[in-house]
Formats: structure tokens, C-alpha cells, sequence
């Protein structure tokens, strides 16, 4: 299994199945060993934490959890549409190209 994905960080995601599908977020971080992205604001999780001092206090803390990267799909820059993503060499660079309308990302 090869650890370069096609889904970097900074880009726009849509989610195409589970409990927050059709949501558009932006990639967050990307875990390319366990194949997963996290996006801003989806999949958040409910974290109990235990004060470690005075000054730093425990509580419940909301955040975002990874979500499987077959769950997603690139937004296009180009179009706006979810797309999927395929390579193009150009003087000898890997540039990300939409199959949908050709659009370099």
C-alpha cells in the first residue's frame, strides 16, 4: 500500500457517505498510514479530560476525529463539484488534475 494519497491538506473535502453526508470542510490533517483525513468541524468527538494542575483543569472537551478517506472526495477548485483526482506529469512535476473538467490543482 503506497503512503502518498491523493488528498493533501489545505484542500476542500466533501463528504459522500455517513451520518454528515453532503458536508464541504476543509482537510485539517491527513494520517496517510491509517488512510484517514480529519476535516474541520465534522465527526466531532466528546473528550473527558483529567486536570493535570490547577492550572490546567480538566472538563469535556468537543473535537474533531478522523474520518476514512473513502469517505470523502476532493472538492474542485475549478468546477466546485466533487471530482475525483488523477496526475499529470509536466516537466517532470506531479500536478493534481480534476477528471471532471481538467482543472490543475
Amino acid at each position: 500500500m503506497a503512503n502518498s494519497l491523493k488528498i493533501k491538506k489545505g484542500d476542500t473535502a466533501v463528504m459522500i457517505s455517513g451520518k454528515e453526508k453532503g458536508r464541504k470542510a476543509k482537510v485539517s490533517k491527513v494520517l496517510p498510514g491509517d488512510r484517514k483525513v480529519v476535516l474541520e468541524g465534522v465527526n466531532m468527538l466528546t473528550k473527558h479530560k483529567k486536570p493535570k494542575s490547577q492550572t490546567k483543569p480538566g472538563g469535556i472537551i468537543k473535537q474533531e476525529g478522523p474520518v476514512d478517506i473513502s469517505n470523502i472526495m476532493v472538492v474542485c477548485p475549478g468546477c466546485s463539484k466533487p471530482a475525483r483526482v488523477g496526475q499529470k506529469i509536466e516537466d517532470g512535476k506531479k500536478l493534481r488534475v480534476c477528471k471532471k473538467c481538467g482543472a490543475e490543482f
